[in-house]
């Protein structure tokens, strides 16, 4: 590991500023220590900041607020999200193990980085690690690698089961920063890779994630997350999908879709979400949008399977949603 310097934050200024001079920021340090150790990341210095108050978890009157340091733990067992948002309850316990979850803040959740083998290999070309070296996955091993939102440099999986429950739910990420306060949706938080990989989220220096907000709908209660992967302990998603759903009168009202494990970024099903509109909530209509999900997909040597996958991943989460009350 690369000697660094260390400085623990009082407040969110001291923070912002230390960042800006040259620093990362660090919580629960579930990813970067490792990528640390691993030398794949190497920051002159950490920016501790765990005393800054953004640990809260509050119910206002149309959604939820998380604060950006609670425990991914913490938010799974809170009351009110069970009450509100029962997607993400469901996300959370499958997407990372107890330990985990222990120490994993939201915002860091949001911001990890990619799992690709090739990332954590020096000697491996990658372009999200040193840009224009290559990209090892698209001709390597590439089981686990994206078919939506690729390009000819890069074709990582972005790996947050929560970031894609989010966007499903169309939750707004709060970002403090030297400019002040600004807010967009969590889906606007990630870059595709283009011919730039190496830049993965839209946070200009020194802005930090303070909180998160998910409006409450007439759909957060016929909401469900399935995560299919190769194994059922500590691992991240070949395909998954967060389904919800608004049903009136056996009619789905509104649909609410996001996909993970497939895509370069948490991947919006707007076409899918468009579809079901109007339609009957049935096996049929299930069956009937689930090609409109793999749209656009550019399958690799070792992944053809996720297209078929992800359809049935789909077809299945919606009679979750569907049935789910």
């Amino acid at each position: 590991m690369t000697p660094f310097a260390y400085h623990a934050s009082p407040d969110e200024q001291d923070a912002i500023a230390s960042a800006v001079a040259g620093g990362r920021y660090i919580a629960g340090g579930t990813t970067l220590i490792d990528l640390m150790r691993e030398e794949v990341e190497e920051p002159k210095r950490l920016i501790d900041i765990n005393q800054l108050p953004l640990h809260d978890i509050r119910e206002t009157a149309d959604g939820l607020v998380i604060g950006a340091l609670a425990r991914m733990a913490e938010v799974a067992a809170h009351p009110a999200v069970a009450r509100m948002q029962p997607l993400l309850v469901e996300t959370l316990l499958e997407g990372a193990s107890p330990q985990l979850r222990n120490m994993a803040s939201i915002g860091g959740n949001l911001l990890q980085r990619v799992r690709c083998p090739y990332f954590r290999t020096l000697d491996a070309a990658c372009n999200k690690r040193r840009p224009g070296s290559g990209c090892a996955a698209i001709g390597g091993i590439n089981h686990n690698h994206a078919i939506l939102g690729t390009s000819d440099h890069c074709v990582a999986t972005h790996p947050s089961d929560l970031a894609v429950s989010l966007v499903a739910l169309g939750a707004v990420v709060r970002i403090r920063g030297p400019q002040g306060l600004r807010e967009f949706p969590v889906e606007a938080l990630y870059r595709l890779p283009g011919d730039t990989p190496h830049l993965e989220h839209t946070l200009s220096p020194g802005e930090l994630i303070v909180e998160v907000f998910v409006p409450y709908g007439p759909y957060a209660q016929r909401a469900r997350y399935l995560k299919v992967r190769d194994r059922a302990s500590y691992e991240f998603a070949l395909v998954s999908i967060a389904a919800a759903l608004e049903i009136d009168a056996g009619v789905v009202r509104q649909a609410r879709l996001a996909a993970g494990g497939v895509a370069t970024r948490p991947w919006r099903l707007a076409a899918c979400e468009a579809a079901l509109v109007g339609q009957p909530a049935s096996q049929a209509t299930w069956r009937k949008v689930a090609p409109l999900s793999v749209a656009g997909a550019r399958p690799l040597s070792g992944n053809g399977f996720k297209i078929e996958l992800l359809q049935r991943t789909l077809v299945r989460t919606l009679e979750l949603a569907g049935e789910a009350a």
